[in-house]
């Protein structure tokens, strides 16, 4: 019996041993199999993803490309900056080091509670900023005390830079970080710091001004810090965009402006080049660039003369008197009066029960002398012959009622009503009186600068439609080119009796004989011999921002300086020189002027001409000599901050 107990247990034993080493076997076999499966057969791609381990990949900004004037001066460009990090294991306490700094530099606590979070958030081997474009004082204070200061790092970079700040900041636009809508799958988008255009012709040529990313391959340890680089690819610097302004004009024409709201827009006739683009009062770019702090957008936000706006492009404006050019030609178009005939002008015009009243008693005036005395009671009858929708198929044709195609962001088509759009608009049939105000550019009647700039420009080169043009084809470098040939612009056809009609009558506006002329105070006055005897052409406009009585006339004209700012006339005046044979053309556009456009806004345009024709950007290339003779203003600006700039690798302009 005990020996066949002893029998069964080793025969039990066997059988569990024998299951216990085939479960064995098959743990080793699914063991190799499986080590065989990822060494050999998947042996390519954890290869890879060890390398892709090993190897990071980081993506490089390239520089901005530069915005360039006609003849190659930087209007932005990047400038060095310089930038203070904390590699927090390097920091014995990050609080006190920061302690430490923030008695040599402005931190703020907000600041130091950003900082202090992404300490606890990143590895401590990663440097952390703590604070962008320092000054070079700055920069100075904390290298001499570099040993106090544990684990700060001075970091040197680029940043946008505009030399003249706010010379054409409305027309340059800025540059900004990318905001979480701006995101469009392009990677240099997601780059800390990555600044891109955000208004003005940084915005409308941001792609050809960002340029192209390149790349850096580290090499980095399991932890991430990186050891050494395997391999760099440069970035593609951004382009250069030339634009046909002039910086000595754009300068000058601001600082003539000084601290009026107001706006000027100054073109060639024949090529539409701009060659001043000024909204005034301006802020400057670099404090966008920058980042604005609290009080700064505060201030620029809530000041009553708009500096945020750019009222070249978004002012919309009654045209006042100016508009009477329109009215002159679609008279003359039609037929509804001669150049002789006259209207008698009493001071007041009665259609039924509406009386409207002219600035002054003018008596019998033909075409030409009711152009240059600017007499409402004579655009009144006119425009009451007319009808509205002839005026506006003249005005159309001169640019007003569009915007004007140069491309830059915010611009407004300003209005010229029809019969058709007061019945669509607001569902009131076209009144007989409705045409008495708009014959004074009053009413609707709405035009922006650039459009009345486009108005003079079109009246002075015979009647053709000629475009503005904000960045120039050619490449110009520092040299005069004639960019005339080729420019197939429409012609508008006009008759050109009638056009000299016009002129004569814009002539005589400033020209004509003491006492019966609008706006003296625009007669150019030069000594040099080539330019002796040149004269300047205009048509005047005061235009009214509110209705007003009789009494409120008189008081106006008693004491001026009693009417709130808000409510004053707006001052404009258009104009093109040399009247014998017109190059430039220009309009300016006075926010609530005390006095109207032949007292405020005509001065202001005959400064600006004298200078624009002594530098004749069309012909002549920019000297320093010719800086020197006409005196034109600059800006402070450091030598130190061009020669600092990005400019490596860049040929002539283009």
């Amino acid at each position: 019996m005990t020996i066949t107990r002893d029998s069964d247990w080793s025969k039990m034993f066997t059988r569990r041993a024998a299951v216990l080493g085939g479960f064995q076997a098959a743990l080793v076999a699914t063991l190799v199999g499986r080590m065989y499966y990822l060494q050999i057969v998947q042996s390519d791609r954890y290869a890879m993803l060890a390398e892709d381990n090993r190897i990071n990949l980081q993506l490089l900004a390239p520089p901005r490309g530069r915005i360039l004037d006609r003849f190659g001066q930087p209007l932005a460009l990047n400038k060095q900056q310089f930038q203070v990090l904390v590699v927090p294991e390097q920091a014995v306490r990050v609080g006190d080091t920061l302690d430490t700094l923030a008695k040599l530099i402005d931190l703020s606590e907000h600041e130091r509670d950003r900082i202090k979070k992404e300490v606890g958030r990143k590895r401590g081997f990663i440097p952390i900023t703590i604070k962008e474009n320092l000054s070079w004082d700055e920069m100075a204070r904390i290298q001499v005390n570099a040993p106090d200061l544990p684990g700060i790092v001075i970091d040197e970079g680029l940043t946008r830079f505009y030399p003249y700040g706010e010379a054409a900041a409305h027309l340059l636009g800025y540059v900004s970080s990318v905001d979480e809508d701006e995101l469009n799958g392009d990677p240099l988008l997601q780059l800390p710091g990555f600044r891109i255009g955000k208004d003005g012709v940084e915005k409308v040529y941001d792609l050809q001004l960002r340029g192209k990313g390149g790349t850096s391959q580290v090499e980095v340890n399991a932890y991430g810090r990186a050891i050494r680089e395997l391999e760099r690819k440069e970035c593609e610097a951004g382009s250069d965009v030339v634009l046909t302004i002039d910086e000595r004009i754009q300068e000058f024409a601001g600082k003539r402006l000084g601290e009026e709201s107001a706006s000027v827009a100054v073109m060639d006739v024949h090529t539409g080049d701009l060659i001043a683009l000024v909204s005034n009062p301006s802020f400057d770019a670099n404090a966008f660039s920058r980042g604005l702090t609290t009080d700064e957008w505060k201030g620029l936000s809530t000041n009553d003369h708009k500096p945020l706006i750019n009222k070249v492009l978004s002012g919309q404006y009654a045209p006042g008197s100016t508009f009477k050019t329109v009215v002159t030609l679609a008279a003359l178009e039609h037929g509804v009066i001669t150049p002789e005939q006259t209207v008698h002008c009493n001071g007041r015009y009665n259609l039924g029960s509406y009386v409207k009243h002219c600035h002054k008693v003018h008596g019998s005036v033909s075409m030409v002398r009711a152009i240059s005395l600017s007499c409402d009671v004579y655009f009144y009858d006119v425009a009451r012959r007319l009808g509205v929708d002839k005026i506006a198929a003249m005005a159309n044709k001169f640019g007003l009622g569009s915007i004007s195609g140069i491309g830059l962001p915010n611009e407004k088509p300003g209005l010229v009503p029809t019969e058709a759009w007061k019945k669509a608009a607001r569902g009131e049939r076209w009144a007989p009186g409705d045409n008495l105000n708009v014959g004074i550019g009053q009413g609707d009647v709405l035009a922006t600068p650039i459009q009345l700039a486009v108005l003079a420009a079109r009246i002075a080169n015979g009647g053709v439609a000629v475009k503005p043009r904000i960045v120039r084809p050619a490449v110009l470098g520092n040299a005069a080119v004639d960019e005339e040939a080729g420019l197939n612009f429409e012609s508008l056809n006009i008759p050109l009796p009638h056009l000299e009609i016009l002129r004569q009558g814009m002539h005589d506006v400033v020209n004509g004989p003491p006492g019966t002329t609008t706006a003296m105070s625009a007669r150019l006055k030069f000594t040099e011999p080539e330019m002796k005897g040149w004269t300047l052409s205009g048509k005047t406009g005061t235009a009214a921002v509110r209705g007003m009585t009789a009494a409120d006339r008189e008081a106006q004209k008693r004491d001026p300086s009693s009417v709130p700012w808000h409510l004053r006339d707006n001052a404009l005046f258009i104009a093109f020189a040399p009247s014998h044979a017109p190059r430039y053309a220009m309009a300016v556009v006075v926010d609530h002027a005390l006095g109207g456009g032949g007292a405020f806004a005509a001065p202001i345009a005959k400064d600006i001409m004298e200078m624009v024709l002594r530098l004749d950007p069309s012909r002549k290339p920019r000297t320093e000599d010719q800086i020197a003779q006409a005196d034109v203003p600059h800006s402070a600006i450091d030598p130190a901050d061009i020669a600092a700039a990005d400019t490596a690798g860049r040929g002539p302009a283009q």
